[in-house]
């Protein structure tokens, strides 16, 4: 009970605090709720690491992420997406949580699968589980969605992908961190020390931790990069786990660093309002230092 009634005080207090900082003129409300989570930026990231092998030269990975289908984001929009995400021909597309915002109210979870499993990607399209995946007894309608739809769900759990050649690179993900039991340490069973490893979690402040495994590049979502940003305030809206690490890229650690990146999804939650946080889909382009 503690608990809901702080989450609860914290997005009265976050809401105040954009109203009363924003002055939220008309212009300014209309845009936030009903402009801004409408426009979409796609992120061209160049990814560098001695250890990609040369085989996955300028392989192609898409991540989409935090769709919240049923708070503002309808079926209309995810077919749009889905269409872009094609027209970008990715060889590997992931999913980072959050699908739908309450699994079990739901209305249209049969509409749902038809249109994940227009999406395509020769070397798989895989996902794993964020924290609204799980809630409102969740967990197992997600998981019959995604495998529907032809995703590899990863729950602490690690692939394989190889080339023609023998080339190959891992990747890993995990449960989500605030209603999950996220494991690194079994993600990576089996797993080449020496390969190049990605690491898929919804929960992008893992990534301290993520760290000492010799992982090299982290992908999560789960912020929506703050959903809501005042400037000289930052970010209002930072969840359990997306504390540290909100948006953007990190580089973490020295010798060997980790690279994470924080996806800012593409739907809302809690506050139906995007101000100065653009929802987005990220390219990110595999090329050896070598």
């Amino acid at each position: 009970m503690p608990e809901k009634v702080s989450r609860r005080h914290f997005i009265k207090k976050a809401l105040g605090t954009f109203l009363t900082v924003t002055g939220l003129s008309a212009g300014g409300y209309y845009y936030a709720g009903h402009i801004e989570p409408y426009r979409l930026k796609i992120n061209h990231i160049q990814i560098k690491h001695p250890k990609v092998p040369n085989g996955f030269e300028r392989f192609k990975m898409v991540q989409f992420s935090d769709t919240h289908l049923g708070f503002q984001y309808d079926l209309e929009q995810f077919k749009q997406i889905v269409d872009k995400i094609n027209d970008l021909n990715p060889d590997i597309l992931f999913f980072t949580g959050d699908l739908l915002d309450e699994p079990n109210k739901y209305k249209e979870i049969e509409k749902v699968v038809p249109i994940l499993n227009q999406l395509q990607a020769p070397f798989g399209k895989f996902s794993i589980y964020g924290n609204h995946d799980h809630g409102g007894y969740g967990s197992d309608i997600y998981k019959e969605i995604m495998e529907k739809a032809g995703f590899t769900l990863l729950l602490n759990q690690s692939t394989e992908i190889k080339l023609l050649n023998g080339d190959r690179i891992y990747i890993a993900g995990i449960d989500d961190a605030m209603l999950g039991k996220p494991n690194i340490e079994n993600s990576l069973t089996g797993v080449p020390d020496e390969a190049y490893k990605i690491l898929l979690s919804h929960a992008p402040d893992l990534a301290d931790i993520a760290a000492s495994y010799n992982i090299h590049l982290q992908l999560s979502g789960h912020s929506h990069g703050g959903q809501i940003k005042i400037p000289f305030l930052g970010a209002l809206v930072k969840p359990p786990f997306a504390e540290k690490y909100y948006e953007g890229s990190y580089t973490i650690g020295t010798d060997d660093p980790l690279t994470l990146y924080v996806n800012r999804g593409l739907g809302t939650t809690r506050l139906p309002f995007r101000f100065l946080s653009t929802p987005e889909l990220t390219i990110y382009t595999l090329s050896s230092k070598n």
